[in-house]
């Protein structure tokens, strides 16, 4: 069963180019995002986010998942000039635009996790950086969403967070210290003078693991918990288990700093949460 957050329909009404919309996607086994949004001014129009009770199994039964949120909300069934789909999950790694070869894309793979000879293997050009981020798509998945809208672009979520951060601190040249949460998986991006410092992904199971990961991060690039900032993005709430054990050990913590006005009338929604599928 899937546990539907939060869906809002926004009151603003755009006078232009009313058809330009464009649908964003965001999905692992563990949940389903969609924003919809205008494409010149970047409006957010819609918002919806669910959470699935359990961890899905299979991309087989993620896909189950997928077919029935879609066929039951009709903001699906319209026009958008532009659709993009954002893959979430830990199989993928990053690689230097000089060391690359797309001829070798899963021998990068298999240095990191275990492969099959029939896994699809794709790789984004990350924009703000000479580096490739080579993954393994859900390929069934995709086929749907062809099916169902046509032409779309499909991205890893890795590559879309470490592109806005390094927007994000374009004008900070101090190392910033990034942690992406959500129910499983932490992502770790560490950026220095617009420079992607450190960047990994790690499957936790209890909060003890999840303060290793960042007290291991942090010792590796001698960073000191009295010192360095910790800025949250991602499903973490202030006062969660999370939030609070991190605190017990690094003294600086928050959340990024964004401004997402669609979100302003309901403070329930984190616009942090939802960093790389907004606009």
């Amino acid at each position: 069963m899937t546990k539907r957050i939060m869906q809002k329909r926004t009151i603003n009404k755009i006078l232009k180019d009313t058809y330009r919309k464009q649908l964003s996607i965001q999905f692992s086994l563990d949940g389903f995002s969609f924003c919809i949004s205008h494409i010149p001014t970047k409006e957010i129009q819609n918002f919806g986010s669910y959470i699935f009770d359990k961890t899905i199994a299979t991309p087989e039964l993620l896909l189950v998942e997928i077919e029935s949120i879609l066929a039951d909300n009709s903001l699906f069934n319209q026009e958008f000039e532009a659709v993009n789909v954002i893959h979430q999950n830990t199989l993928s790694t990053l690689v230097p635009a000089t060391l690359f070869n797309e001829d070798e894309l899963s021998t990068y793979l298999d240095y990191n996790i275990k492969t099959l000879t029939s896994d699809f293997v794709a790789f984004d050009s990350l924009s703000q950086l000479e580096v490739k981020n080579v993954y393994i798509p859900y390929v069934n998945v995709n086929n749907f969403f062809f099916q169902k809208f046509g032409e779309f672009e499909y991205k890893h979520h890795a590559t879309i967070l470490i592109d806005k951060l390094i927007l994000h601190t374009k004008n900070n040249a101090s190392k910033q210290f990034f942690v992406n949460v959500s129910k499983r998986h932490v992502d770790i991006v560490v950026i220095e003078n617009s420079k992607l410092v450190f960047f990994n992904s790690f499957t936790f199971a209890t909060k003890e693991d999840f303060i290793y990961y960042l007290l291991f991060t942090a010792e590796q690039l001698q960073l000191n918990p009295e010192e360095f900032l910790v800025r949250f993005i991602g499903e973490i709430k202030p006062n969660s288990e999370l939030y609070n054990i991190t605190y017990q050990y690094i003294r600086n913590i928050d959340f990024i700093d964004i401004e997402t006005p669609f979100f302003n009338e309901n403070p329930e929604i984190l616009d942090y949460s939802h960093y790389t599928t907004l606009p």
